[in-house]
C-alpha cells in the first residue's frame, strides 16, 4: 500500500492535495473528484466494486476488480478509506515486526562474535579484558530481566495479535471479510484500461 501524504488528485475536497495512494484520497474520493460519488470510475454509484457490483462499471466495459475485491452494496467511500488506513496500519506494523525479528536474531549473532572475541583477547595475552567481556556482555539482558526472544514474545502476544484482531474483525463486520477494497479501485482508477500490462486480472 502507498503511503505518501501529499499530491494525489481528487481528495474530498475535490481538488489536488490530498493522499496520493494512503487511504485519505487519491482519484475517487468522497465528495465530488474524479471518480467521487457524482459516479465516475472507482465510485459508490458506478465504478468498479460501487455499490451496484457491476464488474467494470463505469469504466468503458472493461474488467473490473474480481468477487473478492468488490465493495459489498452499499458501502460508502468513507468506510473504505477507513478501512484501508487499517489495513495500512497493520501493514507497517508488519514491517516493525520484522525489524524486531531482525534485532532478535542479529543480537544473538552479536553475542555469539564476543565469544570469539574472547578467545581472540586470550590468545593474545588480553586477559582482563577477555574477562570483562565474558563477565559484562555475554548473555546480558538488552532490557531489565529480558533477552530478545522474550520481547519478541510480547510484542507478538500483545500489541501486534490485538491489532491484527482489531483489523479483521472490522473487515468481517463492515466488508464482509473483504480485503485490499481501496487498492483495488484504486487500481481500477490508475491503471490503462485494454492496455497490455494494464489487465485487472491475471490470464
Amino acid at each position: 500500500m502507498a503511503t505518501e501524504t501529499d499530491g494525489g488528485p481528487g481528495a474530498a475536497g475535490g481538488g489536488p492535495g490530498g493522499t496520493d495512494g494512503g487511504t485519505g484520497g487519491g482519484s475517487g474520493a468522497a465528495s465530488g473528484g474524479p471518480g467521487g460519488t457524482g459516479g465516475g470510475s472507482g465510485a459508490a454509484s458506478g465504478g468498479p466494486g460501487g455499490t451496484d457490483g457491476g464488474p467494470g462499471a463505469g469504466n468503458g466495459g472493461g474488467s473490473g476488480p474480481d468477487a473478492r475485491h468488490r465493495r459489498p452494496e452499499g458501502l460508502d467511500d468513507v468506510t473504505v478509506q477507513a478501512l484501508g488506513k487499517l489495513s495500512e496500519a497493520l501493514e507497517t506494523v508488519e514491517r516493525v515486526r520484522g525489524h524486531l525479528y531482525s534485532m532478535h536474531q542479529l543480537t544473538g549473532t552479536a553475542d555469539f562474535m564476543l565469544d570469539e572475541a574472547v578467545s581472540l583477547f586470550m590468545q593474545g595475552g588480553h586477559t582482563a579484558v577477555a574477562e570483562r567481556i565474558e563477565r559484562e556482555l555475554i548473555g546480558r539482558n538488552v532490557v531489565p530481566g529480558r533477552w530478545t526472544f522474550q520481547l519478541v514474545e510480547e510484542y507478538d502476544d500483545g500489541y501486534y495479535r490485538e491489532l491484527r484482531q482489531v483489523e479483521e474483525d472490522a473487515r468481517n463486520e463492515l466488508a464482509g471479510g473483504r480485503r485490499h477494497l481501496y487498492e483495488a479501485e484504486l487500481k481500477e482508477r490508475r491503471r490503462t484500461h485494454g492496455r497490455p500490462g494494464h489487465e485487472a486480472l491475471p490470464g
